[in-house]
């Protein structure tokens, strides 16, 4: 029996190779807006579909962040891939610590974009429903990219990534999705990594703020480093590209530098 292959597109044929994961709202396409931008020369970035969503919008399975991590490593094996970075957008940067738990060792660095912790994200009752009914609720999607990015977005815009995430997601993929990014609690699993773990947060995004970050990342990973993007809320790949390409890159071209030791930021050192 032939197992799963993450579907995915590969760009640049540097010696840093990196895989970037989307969020619950997105398949890789969220990665549109920087893909142009993005060093080839030095980063060979894989961009993946998770099951439920995009080229696997038909796929099986738990709809998990354990079970993406385990298709992630699949993947990296396919493509002889033996040490790697890794970028996870919201629910993908849960995905990404996911792989801290799975395999520590081949993780060269993770940054986590407006990142779940690895506590989950636990809801109130009003904002789950919310959040629980947006599988099939196209108003519910739209009031969360609204609220998580300042009320600031343009409506063609709002609706642009309403209709992406509506026409590239399956609905009952979606919801299970929501378990597991926001009810899954594994931060124990992670606490005490040495692997260098950046987090970038939006100063206009109410809900993975900087001082969530703090509380967690920044507490959790002994060579942390956060940045806050002053002009962007949740979806900073489309809110502030160049930003963010140049805060990931700079941090991903460190570990060239570094030497043997791999070593970070300080510990809880935060430029927010």
């Amino acid at each position: 029996m032939t197992s799963f292959v993450l579907p995915h597109e590969v760009h640049g044929d540097g010696a840093h190779k990196v895989f970037a994961v989307h969020g619950w709202f997105a398949d890789r396409a969220a990665y549109a807006a920087v893909l142009p931008d993005l060093d080839r020369r030095d980063f060979t970035y894989a961009l993946v579909d998770l099951r439920g969503y995009g080229a696997a919008k038909d796929a099986t399975g738990a709809f998990g962040t354990a079970e993406a991590a385990a298709d992630l490593v699949e993947l990296a094996d396919r493509l002889g891939w033996d040490r790697f970075s890794v970028i996870g957008h919201s629910m993908g940067g849960a995905v990404a610590q996911r792989l801290l738990a799975l395999a520590p060792e081949r993780l060269r660095r993770i940054v986590g974009v407006s990142p779940v912790p690895a506590s989950g994200l636990p809801l109130p009752t009003e904002q789950w429903e919310l959040f629980a009914d947006a599988a099939h609720k196209p108003g519910n999607r739209r009031a969360i990219i609204d609220i998580t990015t300042g009320g600031r977005a343009p409506a063609a815009w709002l609706d642009r990534m309403v209709a992406r995430s509506l026409a590239h997601s399956d609905a009952k993929a979606f919801r299970a999705w929501l378990d597991s990014w926001a009810g899954e609690d594994f931060h124990a699993q992670v606490e005490g990594t040495t692997v260098p773990a950046l987090a970038v947060a939006g100063a206009l995004d109410p809900a993975l703020t900087a001082g969530l970050l703090r509380e967690t990342w920044l507490r959790w990973y002994p060579q942390a480093s956060l940045l806050e993007l002053p002009s962007a809320g949740h979806y900073a790949m489309d809110e502030a590209p160049l930003d963010l390409i140049r805060a990931v890159e700079d941090f991903l071209r460190a570990d060239d530098t570094d030497g043997s030791t791999d070593a970070g930021t300080p510990a809880g050192q935060s430029v927010a």
